[in-house]
């Protein structure tokens, strides 16, 4: 039996399946840090997400088709999790959730580099970046010359974090 809904309005039911404290923290750590194994999420969570919360968003996200979990063939007891269509779809919503976080609130120069890249890049990037997850988690080929948008975050990202690290050590 399903569960009811308050409503059929769009942003209501997005809500119902994303508006939790930690769906999209999950997701967005597996899109952007191409964490994949349980270990790797909770160990690396910026917001020190719990093993059982962690646990439980995981089952609720492959249960509701945003992430996919397959066991991992160089370990019995473990499961490799990939984003779904569905999860990709949603760069767009990130990318505008980033750059208004970044207009509104005090982001950290570090974790709001690779938002201010998306704001930058604007769709031409989106589109790029979801080509190259679903290269990634999906096996779909990327389009020839699609240059990777993940390597150009990361280093972004990694770029500023050891300017910062400078800095404190100076």
């Amino acid at each position: 039996m399903s569960e009811p809904h308050r409503s059929g309005c769009p942003i209501n039911l997005t809500l119902e399946v994303l508006g939790d404290r930690w769906s999209l923290i999950v997701i967005r750590d597996v899109m952007f840090g191409n964490r994949r194994h349980f270990r790797e999420l909770l160990q690396n969570s910026e917001e020190g997400i719990a093993s059982n919360i962690l646990a439980d968003r995981l089952k609720k996200l492959v249960e509701r088709g945003l992430l996919s979990r397959a066991d991992d063939p160089s370990h019995k007891q473990k499961a490799i999790y990939s984003l779904t269509d569905m999860s990709i779809d949603l760069v767009p919503l990130f990318a505008e959730m980033g750059a208004w976080g970044r207009k509104y609130l005090d982001v950290s120069e570090d974790l709001a580099i690779r938002a201010e890249l998306l704001e930058q890049g604007g769709r031409d990037l989106w589109r790029d970046f979801m080509a190259e997850l679903r290269a990634l988690h999906i096996g779909t080929p990327m389009p020839a010359g699609t240059p990777s948008a993940l390597a150009l975050l990361t280093a972004a990202y990694l770029e500023v974090k050891a300017k910062m690290e400078r800095a404190e050590r100076a």
